[in-house]
């Protein structure tokens, strides 16, 4: 709690209570709730490693239909996690229409699966209070 604070009528006024956070415990405690891959916590792209890790592998269109987002957008959010090693790109023909393929990589699956331990261990010790 913090000093009373004086008013400039005189009057003092109590000072405001301040919340107390419980300690995090458990697998999250260890990484910290900053600890969240950011990569992966971003909405599109958790929605492509989700997608990926459940399917051998999906075209552009694919995860465009799925995650309803624009083409440029998914190009940028799939760049990034391409970058990181997350996810490969395939690029082929099929006739003379160009495909692309996206795939996760056994790192993008062991980073996905280290981001959805910690969030279990988020959920739990919420729901524990």
């Amino acid at each position: 709690m913090g000093k009373p604070q004086r008013r400039g009528n005189g009057r003092t006024e109590p000072a405001e209570k301040k919340p107390q956070l419980a300690p995090v415990r458990g697998k999250a405690a260890d990484q910290g709730p900053l600890a969240l891959d950011r990569l992966i916590h971003e909405r599109l792209r958790l929605g492509i490693v989700s997608a990926l890790a459940v399917n051998e592998s999906l075209t552009f269109n694919d995860l465009k239909k799925l995650n309803r987002t624009t083409d440029g957008n998914l190009s940028v959010h799939a760049r990034k996690l391409e970058e990181a090693n997350y996810i490969t790109c395939t690029k082929s023909f099929e006739g003379r229409v160009p495909r692309t393929r996206y795939a996760i990589t056994p790192v993008g699956r062991r980073a996905l699966e280290r981001y959805l331990d910690h969030m279990e261990a988020l959920i739990r010790l919420t729901r524990d209070r």
